[in-house]
């Protein structure tokens, strides 16, 4: 009997023990089990930092591994600057507190980020201990996969070293034109603007408000900015948009942009001028064949209205109101016009070409094509009425001297410094049978080839080497066709020569002279002839 019960005994206690193990095996693999939470809360440690004047002397571990996290020099910059993009309606001299005072505030920037408990506490003794937690992850044992842990925060890294080390501005701002967060870039400019410090909030350095002139550009458009920094100025291409109920702005530098704009503006300014004061009338047509660029010459020669080339009319266009304005050589008809204006557009657009308009009100305009970069081609009418008429004048001037020249009965040919010959009338052609050119020794050569030596053709090539005077030198000498020809030589200015040849009578020919011998007196006084 006593037996038995043992036994029952024995059975129901181990049942017992059994289902109190089942019961504590259970709880413990449930994930809201008691202890699993109480591992957990063993692992939590909170984010706690003890500062002395701003010096940090002790910090948590997760509150170490923050500090390690965050860009910057310092550990209380560094914290205050990473608390100043998350809490940016409170101000960082909340840490200026009397002994003794506390602070417990909860905020977020509105940008997505998670929102933040600060809790600073004045321990006296210039002690300030400042705690932060999440206030949706308090008493919450969340746990995170180390994998993605590591994953996110190697990403994170990427993108924080790459923002950091751009040249770019990037910064975020919140409704109220607050800095939330800044690049390196914009840091390292606004602690140059603010002397040297940093403070938060940071200061705004370009006004996203304002709107561009041109036609107000929504969000996303780029907009230029300036500004000034050690007075020099400093120009961006700023390029905002709307992300998380921020804005976000990266503006790149644009000064190398700004000074070749300003380089290229000034240097068309200056052709400007310079176009404008050219008396050749100038029109620039661009591949398209549409006027892009003309001159005021152009509007003085050619007659056409300023609102007709501002408009920026096409090539043809242009050539058919120059037709209708009698600006261009009368064609026998419009196709064989429009034929010749066609070859005058492709002779620009290859190359160098050249065209003298005759126009029927007695002017003559001078057109020039040359082809300009990527298919463009410019024209360049120039009047050259009065240098047609000059060189006409010229033309009859030498023209009415030649026929003076050949009227005349001597034979007159003018020899330049160096010798070669310059004019020859028509007389000396035909008494010397030489060409009309050629030096001064040719022409020597050919007096003694049909004349031969003479004391008198001597006495010439002397004449001709020696300087001569203002006074004129002549002499005889024998002619080709053996008659006397006289000879006369005159210095003209710039060393040149003058020299003319007598042409002899026709029939005649060079006869001895006869020389009579002396006179001499006799004792009664009659004059006699001395023979031998």
């Amino acid at each position: 009997m006593v037996t038995q019960f043992l036994i029952a005994f024995a059975s129901a206690l181990s049942a017992l023990v059994l289902a109190l193990g089942a019961i504590r095996v259970m709880e413990g693999r449930r994930p809201g089990g008691a202890t699993e939470r109480d591992r957990l809360d063993r692992r939590i440690e909170p984010i706690v930092f003890l500062f002395r004047a701003q010096r940090l002397i002790d910090a948590t571990g997760p509150a170490q591994a923050l500090l390690a996290a965050l860009p910057g020099e310092g550990d209380w910059q560094k914290l205050v600057g990473w608390l100043g993009m998350r809490l940016p309606e409170f101000s960082v001299g909340l840490f200026d507190m009397g002994e003794g005072a506390r602070v417990d505030v909860t905020g977020g920037d509105g940008a997505g980020n998670a929102r933040l408990r600060l809790l600073a506490e004045d321990l006296g003794d210039g002690l300030l201990r400042v705690t932060l937690a999440d206030p949706s992850a308090e008493n919450a044992g969340i746990v995170v996969d180390s994998l993605s842990l590591a994953a996110m925060e190697h990403e994170l890294e990427i993108l924080r070293s790459t923002m950091d080390h751009s040249p770019m501005l990037a910064w975020r701002q919140d409704g109220q034109g607050h800095v939330t967060w800044a690049n390196s870039a914009y840091l390292q400019l606004a602690e140059a603007v603010s002397g040297g410090q940093t403070v938060w909030p940071l200061p705004q350095l370009v006004d996203l408000s304002a709107r561009p002139v041109q036609g107000g550009a929504a969000l996303g458009a780029s907009r230029r900015v300036q500004i000034q920094h050690d007075g020099q100025s400093r120009w961006y291409d700023c390029h905002v948009h709307e992300v998380a109920e921020q804005t976000v702005a990266i503006a790149l530098p644009a000064d190398a942009a700004v000074r070749a704009e300003r380089s290229l503006r000034e240097f068309v300014q200056t052709l400007t001028k310079t176009f404008a004061d050219l008396p050749i009338g100038l029109a620039i047509f661009d591949r398209d064949r549409n006027l892009q660029l003309f001159n005021p010459a152009l509007i003085d020669l050619t007659g056409l209205a300023t609102g007709f080339l501002t408009a920026r009319p096409t090539l043809y266009a242009f050539l058919d109101r120059l037709r209708e304005a009698r600006m261009v050589p009368e064609p026998k008809d419009y196709r064989s016009w429009r034929n010749q204006m066609n070859t005058l557009e492709a002779a620009a657009s290859s190359g160098h070409h050249v065209e003298m308009w005759s126009l029927p009100g007695g002017q003559t305009y001078r057109v020039t094509g040359r082809p300009h970069p990527d298919g463009a081609v410019a024209f360049l009418f120039e009047d050259i009425t009065s240098e047609i008429s000059l060189t006409r004048k010229f033309r009859a001037d030498l023209s009415l001297g030649a026929e003076v020249l050949d009227a005349l009965d001597d034979a007159v040919a003018v020899f330049a410094a160096n010798g070669e010959a310059l004019i020859v009338n028509r007389r000396y052609a035909d008494l010397w049978s030489c060409g009309p050119r050629g030096s001064l020794d040719d022409h020597v050569q050919c007096w003694l080839d049909l004349c031969g030596a003479s004391p008198g053709l001597a006495a010439l090539r002397d004449a001709l080497n020696r300087p001569l005077a203002e006074a004129t030198l002549g002499g005889a000498m024998a002619g080709p066709s053996g008659g006397l020809l006289t000879w006369g030589l005159r210095g003209l200015s710039g060393g040149r020569l003058l020299l003319s040849f007598q042409a002899p009578m026709p029939g005649t020919a060079a006869t001895p002279v006869r020389i009579a011998p002396p006179l001499a007196t006799d004792p009664g006084g009659q004059e006699r002839a001395l023979t031998g």
